[in-house]
């Protein structure tokens, strides 16, 4: 379980990751605001989910974890990514030792504590309010979860919470973030990484009966984002060195000496980093001679995948990035024109979101079953509508409560929340709407049009279960989901798909199916997909549409 979990989850928040990769750079000003911290992050991480598609589909946690090491440091790119490249390997040696069916909040501790022993190894001189503070700080709270024997799921979601509530303290541990207005990057970036990674671990659960719902660290990441405010910084004096080298290094045999090397870069500059083991080694440094600390390497193994950054450039792509954002914003707030009747809708992929403004949706949230939006990023949405009333479709039901928490920051009778589960339930709300009727009357007719909504999803088991019918559910089975609830288990998405929405119109017959596929699909399959519909139900009217969404290869809807 603990293999497939692993698996399927860090993809999907290194995915997460790389989609807020562009904000997490323009945290970044430690140690200099080259404003790469977050394309760092991504490009690691990346490169690990690589090596982990690479591996055979039964491969244990070993292999998984030694996969996880060697691609975390091959893909490693500036500190951050070198950083985090040492988390992931201590963790992820840490997970080995764990039962691989019955984990445990002390298996997690473990867990936890060596990835903090391996990383706090790999930094000569930690700086309080990073990301070694946010790592220390979660792996504080593990080993507190795990005294008190608290549940697996229990646990995973304190430690969100704990991550983010950390991130929001670094300002006062490192007086350069509180005074440019941010929090650390390579915190938050962690941070970020650890809730996607949680939220489709649980969430996977939820599909196979199990439906925790994280609402706890709401108030922590709204905390973050109130301090994740951009501020312009044009008198940043910078560093003292330009150059950001790192490389791979190879040593020519067992007698390198490591202490020796990080000595020597040390004296060529700052943030000096040797991390693996001999042979193969990634090292990092900012220095004004890039040539000399090549050239000393050279003395001892061989250099590759060479990479030296000029951070005054990358600092001033920043700078100019930041402000071009900021007028942009600007522009966007003053042509949305006052209304009387405005709407908020979330969505996971760009399809999705094109459709719903297509229909009147005036903002749409990013966010969806593995990266939930808080209860922030809600009110900022509302707020941008510039509308006297407006409407919020949450579209997941783990988002339902952060939409009213949000709605009730605001006057009474001012926001609605319409109880949307689904994007295509989304689309029935929005055919609904009345723009002479009031709030209330809006809300009510609304939530009607959704009752009348079958819908249905396709995605893939990370774990055994069984379905409804008791059907056995196996690692890697496609699910067809009716409702919430397993109804059928099979190995093609196509198949699986045609199968729930037969059984569907044998129980009760519709008239219009809406469907949309995943970013997983391909056009061809799509297409392929669509005509077999039409052809086992003449009757029923298709509109297809890309949706864009990540996990679901199929999400559709039957009116």
């Amino acid at each position: 379980m603990i293999s497939s979990v692993v698996r399927k989850c860090f993809p999907v928040a290194a995915q997460v990751v790389a989609t807020k990769a562009e904000d997490i750079n323009k945290l970044n000003v430690f140690p200099v605001p080259d404003g790469d911290t977050g394309t760092n992050m991504s490009l690691t991480l990346g490169t690990v989910v690589g090596e982990l598609n690479a591996l055979p589909a039964d491969s244990d946690m070993a292999a998984i974890a030694k996969a996880i090491t060697h691609g975390s440091l091959m893909g490693a790119r500036g500190n951050s990514g070198v950083i985090t490249s040492q988390i992931l390997r201590g963790v992820a040696e840490g997970l080995v030792e764990a039962d691989e069916n019955n984990l445990s909040s002390a298996d997690i501790a473990r867990a936890f504590q060596r990835g903090q022993k391996v990383a706090f190894q790999a930094v000569r001189k930690p700086v309080e309010g990073t990301i070694l503070t946010v790592l220390r700080d979660v792996t504080t709270k593990a080993s507190e979860c795990a005294a008190t024997k608290m549940s697996v799921e229990n646990t995973l979601t304190a430690l969100v919470v704990e991550a983010y509530e950390s991130v929001a303290r670094t300002p006062d541990l490192l007086p350069v973030l509180k005074e440019n207005g941010v929090v650390d990057s390579g915190a938050f970036g962690f941070a970020t990484f650890m809730e996607a990674f949680v939220n489709c671990a649980l969430d996977n659960d939820t599909t196979l009966d199990f439906s925790p719902t994280i609402v706890s660290d709401d108030e922590a990441k709204a905390h973050v984002s109130a301090k994740v405010a951009i501020e312009l910084n044009d008198d940043w004096e910078g560093s003292e060195f330009r150059y950001c080298n790192e490389f791979l290094f190879q040593a020519n045999d067992d007698s390198f000496d490591e202490d020796a090397a990080l000595k020597f870069l040390s004296t060529m500059g700052d943030c000096e980093l040797l991390v693996g083991d001999n042979p193969t080694y990634k090292v990092h440094v900012h220095s004004n001679n890039p040539d000399q600390v090549l050239k000393y390497m050279l003395q001892y193994g061989q250099v590759f995948n060479v990479f030296i950054h000029n951070m005054d450039l990358e600092a001033q792509e920043r700078t100019e990035k930041i402000a071009s954002d900021q007028q942009s914003v600007q522009e966007e707030e003053t042509a949305l024109p006052h209304k009387e009747l405005g709407f908020v809708a979330v969505a996971a992929g760009d399809g999705e979101a094109d459709i719903l403004k297509s229909l009147g949706v005036d903002v749409v949230v990013s966010g969806g079953q593995t990266m939930n939006p808080s209860t922030a990023d809600i009110i900022t949405a509302i707020n941008k509508v510039n509308a006297d009333k407006v409407i919020v479709l949450p579209n997941n039901s783990n988002i339902r409560m952060t939409a009213e928490a949000a709605s009730g920051s605001f006057d009474e009778g001012t926001v609605g929340v319409v109880p949307t589960k689904t994007v295509p339930q989304a689309f029935a709300a929005m055919f609904s709407v009345d723009p002479d009727a009031s709030l209330t009357d809006n809300v009510e007719a609304m939530t009607e049009a959704i009752a009348a909504v079958r819908d249905g999803e396709v995605t893939t088991a990370v774990r055994d279960s069984a379905a409804a019918d008791g059907t056995p559910i196996h690692n890697g089975d496609v699910l067809g989901i009716v409702q919430g609830v397993i109804e059928a288990v099979g190995n093609n998405v196509a198949e699986v798909t045609l199968d729930i929405i037969n059984r569907m119109q044998e129980k009760q017959e519709g008239d219009t199916l809406t469907i949309l596929a995943g970013s997983d699909m391909s056009d061809e399959d799509f297409e392929a997909l669509c005509a077999a519909i039409e052809q086992a139900q003449p009757d029923l009217e298709i509109d297809s549409q890309r949706g864009g969404q990540p996990l679901y290869p199929v999400i559709f809807s039957i009116e």
